[in-house]
């Protein structure tokens, strides 16, 4: 790989799994890219036609094709750095009802 292929964007399809579950037990989407596919920071996954929604206690899997775009090199490496900052935002999280000062 050369410098200037590793600066630029690139994109390719590949087919993926979509579950989406809707229940007293759990509320959650995943998206399962097939292949050996390795996403890394600053990679995106754009699901072609998803389902947007799973009645209450239903729970749905649906194959559709996914467009992932590679980040480039400057990409990537500002994400890794912007991402260790708003990590920190994470440690002020309080589940009590109120705050001990």
């Amino acid at each position: 790989m050369n410098l200037l292929s590793s600066l630029r964007r690139r994109s390719f399809e590949a087919a993926c799994t979509v579950e989406i579950e809707r229940s007293a037990e759990s509320l959650h989407a995943h998206v399962v890219i097939d292949g050996d596919c390795e996403l890394q920071p600053g990679d995106e996954v754009l699901v072609h036609n998803p389902p947007t929604a799973a009645q209450f206690g239903e729970r749905i899997f649906v194959r559709r094709k996914a467009t992932i775009t590679r980040a480039g090199l400057p990409e990537r490496l500002w994400t890794r750095l912007a991402g260790n900052f708003e990590l920190t935002e994470l440690y002020d999280v309080s589940f009590t009802e109120r705050r001990r000062l």
